[in-house]
């Protein structure tokens, strides 16, 4: 085990009323004194079975320059295939700690993959009120079954399910933000590896917090990925960074939440901005989310798309490899 897991801690921790201090962010971060109330701006929500592509193509360019993240409904994922998703996240982390851990992520891995506590490099050993679990869920040639939880019994059954059914929201993601930037349909999804694109799932599990105005479930980020689609549960937590003020995400029953990632930010050359994000905790209810993060496969550069580049409008990034990109971002290094 790399640390001790933050749902143990929560449970030995919740009659004290409070937190162990390597969970106690800084006042610039306490969600208490950042969090502005009163003044909700709300994220925009996208209708995914417009017919009009135009008008679709439209909605979801303009909330991906100027926000970074939207909502869909009408995705076509039907409410059973999400539902068993996230009973089956659930039921694993109701496991005994111990059952847990026969998945938890090797200490000499280079790969986040596996049941885990600890993500990236955090300033002055500070920790963040989550415990994960990674594996990638497509395509079959990147899946590891190591990380895949045999009990439920139907935790393979339901992440296969959800994996079908995503695809066909990704693609069309992809193809409608490709004609965004004056590209063809599948230029954008070319760019991000194609056939190859990896589609990495994440359970983040919040548990129950004593003080949640002073910790944090995942400090403010953006995404590594090229797009990341989320499930969240009924619980409030999500938070957008805008106009110099953090806001609530506001919870839509059966909407899929998507982010803008770095690497669409990059390929776009700065048209489509990566959504500056971070999650906060409850006293009395656990959080849980569902994310996946669409990746370019490891090896593969990439650099703003020559198409969207000018004498006018030069590069802002750098090429880099994704796999490279990674290491440095976990690891606080400047790009």
């Amino acid at each position: 085990m790399d640390m001790e897991r933050v749902q143990a801690i929560a449970f030995s921790f919740m009659t004290e009323g409070r937190i162990p201090p390597e969970f106690i962010r800084s006042e610039k971060e306490q969600p208490a004194i950042t969090t502005l109330h009163g003044y909700d701006p709300q994220i925009p929500t996208i209708d995914f079975s417009d017919p009009d592509e135009d008008s679709l193509t439209s909605l979801i360019a303009e909330a991906s320059r100027d926000w970074g993240m939207f909502q869909i409904v009408n995705h076509g994922i039907p409410t059973h295939v999400i539902n068993n998703l996230q009973k089956v996240g659930e039921d694993f982390f109701a496991l005994p700690q111990e059952e847990k851990e026969l998945y938890a992520k090797p200490p000499d891995s280079k790969s986040i993959e596996g049941y885990g506590t600890r993500l990236q490099k955090e300033e002055e050993g500070k920790r963040a009120w989550v415990d994960h679990l990674f594996h990638k869920i497509w395509p079959p040639s990147a899946i590891n079954y190591q990380f895949w939880p045999k009990n439920p019994p139907s935790y393979r059954d339901a992440n296969e399910a959800y994996a079908k059914c995503l695809r066909g929201v990704a693609d069309k993601l992809l193809s409608r933000l490709s004609v965004g930037l004056g590209l063809g349909e599948k230029e954008l999804r070319e760019s991000v590896g194609g056939d190859e694109l990896t589609y990495l799932l994440k359970i983040n599990y919040y548990p129950p917090c004593p003080r949640p105005d002073l910790a944090l479930g995942v400090v403010a980020h953006t995404d590594m990925s090229a797009i990341t689609i989320l499930v969240p549960n009924h619980v409030q937590g999500l938070q957008l960074f805008r106009d110099d003020h953090w806001f609530d995400v506001k919870y839509i029953p059966n909407a899929l939440v998507i982010h803008i990632g770095d690497q669409l930010e990059i390929l776009s050359n700065g048209k489509y901005k990566s959504v500056l994000h971070r999650t906060t905790v409850k006293k009395d209810m656990t959080r849980m989310s569902w994310p996946v993060f669409l990746e370019p496969p490891p090896e593969l550069a990439i650099g703003p798309l020559p198409k969207l580049i000018s004498d006018d409008n030069p590069p802002k990034y750098k090429k880099k490899r994704y796999c490279d990109y990674v290491y440095c971002k976990l690891n606080k290094i400047p790009q």
